[in-house]
């Protein structure tokens, strides 16, 4: 059950509860609070008539707690885009695209294998390079298995031996069609003059997999679960977005 569905739960039975005080007898009613299991019948007698009764009051109870759930969390967001901001923005394990000295940073968690990050990519691309002056903060967040893993270990490695041919070779696997497996992201690799061997020794390095996991845990800590997801201007923008949009974004981060 979720978290969601538990509350829900706990609040029609403590409205049954307080309905089953006020139409039991003050004798029987003062006899304490618990329920006996007969009176625990009754209760439920109560829950599930009312939920007869007021299939709205259901509906849009969980309305409000979904609603309450989802402020919450971009309140707790906030709270750590706020105290982590230079981790999110200048981490020097993260590649860096675009304008390296641009006045806004526009940061992405995604996937190589995440159809969303591939959809977005060419407006993301476009914006990136009409602009000039977008500082675009590359981070691993490989969450699709393990050829996610791969791809995005392939990548750090790449930036750790060349950190000119990155941004091509994440060009090559963002803008790739069908499946991205071992070997076409190889290929891709040597595409754009990448040696193999010496990028699977790189791939091994343990400061890749500290990389990874300081990506996951700060998508945790952002309330991250899929991708894409950008932070922008101190603002988090969960899912794919178009042009237009990430125009706006961009616009509202200068201003602000």
């Amino acid at each position: 059950m979720t978290h969601a569905r538990m509350t829900f739960a706990a609040v029609l039975l403590a409205v049954a509860v307080s309905l089953f005080w006020a139409l039991t007898p003050a004798p029987v009613a003062a006899a304490g609070d618990a329920l006996s299991p007969e009176q625990r019948l009754e209760v439920e007698e109560i829950v599930r008539d009312f939920i007869k009764k007021n299939p709205e009051f259901v509906i849009e109870s969980l309305r409000v707690m979904r609603e309450r759930a989802e402020a919450d969390k971009r309140r707790q967001a906030k709270l750590v885009l706020d105290s982590r901001r230079d981790a999110i923005e200048n981490d020097p394990t993260s590649p860096v695209g675009g304008n390296p000295k641009g006045d806004v940073t526009l940061v992405e968690f995604f996937d190589y294998r995440c159809g969303y990050c591939k959809r977005v990519f060419p407006d993301l691309k476009k914006l990136i390079e009409e602009d000039g002056n977008i500082r675009y903060v590359f981070k691993e967040f490989p969450i699709l298995g393990p050829l996610s893993v791969f791809a995005s270990r392939a990548a750090l490695a790449a930036w750790s031996m060349d950190r000119e041919k990155y941004q091509p070779f994440h060009d090559a696997m963002m803008g790739s069609k069908g499946t991205l497996t071992e070997r076409n992201t190889l290929r891709f690799a040597a595409q754009v003059g990448l040696d193999e061997k010496a990028l699977r020794r790189a791939m091994d390095d343990p400061e890749i997999d500290k990389t990874l996991r300081k990506n996951h845990a700060l998508a945790k800590e952002l309330n991250i679960n899929g991708t894409p997801a950008f932070v922008i201007g101190g603002e988090l923008i969960p899912g794919a977005i178009g042009l237009e949009a990430l125009r706006g974004l961009i616009a509202r981060a200068r201003a602000g």
